[in-house]
């Protein structure tokens, strides 16, 4: 029976192949988006005369983007400048730009939410700005964000499927190739990435769940 010829060895492998790809992709735009995004949240926060506004103009353009049109940016558009990427890092630059611009207002919305109080507290005990920040208000703050950025990393993770347009080989991309070969193979393809996209993102929801208990205990 086709459909389950469709998971054969050869066609297992390359998809998998592709979804290495896809968890690589994810790794390292989830590595940045986090640390640009934290710092661009905190800038935000602390509200720096001038540059904060700016950096919220920025944030708020990239947050109104599609996200293939800024694949399509750094892919086609940087080159024209002299900025040339490959196909991997054109994927990984484009989710990073639209990933930090989304988590930076998760974690100025989570700062935000911290109460006032917290920070006089903390500095009239005699510990800088940055020292409240790192050790009272942060912590708080994370513990309601947890939830709002895991769920826009599974959002990331997900998202990676958008760049089969500049032929990254990711999973989508090898399904594809996989059922242009057989039309057959179609729901096969799209039940194996099913499961496979279902399988990383789960998993990434229970670290969070993990974390987030820890979190509480402490």
């Amino acid at each position: 029976m086709e459909f389950f010829e469709a998971f054969s060895a050869i066609n297992l492998r390359f998809l998998i192949d592709g979804l290495r790809v896809t968890i690589e992709v994810s790794v390292l735009s989830i590595i940045f988006s986090f640390l640009i995004g934290g710092l661009a949240g905190v800038l935000r926060f602390t509200n720096i005369p001038f540059f904060s506004k700016i950096l919220g103009i920025v944030i708020d353009v990239i947050r109104n983007l599609p996200l293939l049109l800024i694949i399509f940016f750094t892919y086609f558009a940087l080159p024209q400048i002299g900025i040339r990427f490959n196909i991997f890092w054109s994927a990984v630059v484009a989710l990073t730009i639209f990933e930090s611009a989304m988590l930076s207002e998760i974690f100025r919305a989570g700062l935000n939410a911290v109460p006032k109080g917290q920070m006089e507290a903390g500095l009239s005990t005699g510990l800088s700005y940055v020292e409240v920040l790192r050790s009272i208000v942060m912590p708080q703050a994370f513990k309601a964000m947890l939830p709002a950025i895991v769920s826009q990393l599974i959002s990331l993770i997900k998202d990676t499927s958008l760049a089969v347009i500049i032929s990254l080989p990711e999973l989508t991309h090898h399904a594809r190739i996989i059922y242009g070969q057989n039309t057959n193979y179609v729901l096969p393809m799209f039940l194996a990435m099913t499961v496979l996209y279902f399988i990383v993102c789960y998993a990434l929801s229970l670290l969070s769940r993990f974390l987030e208990a820890r979190q509480y205990n402490y």
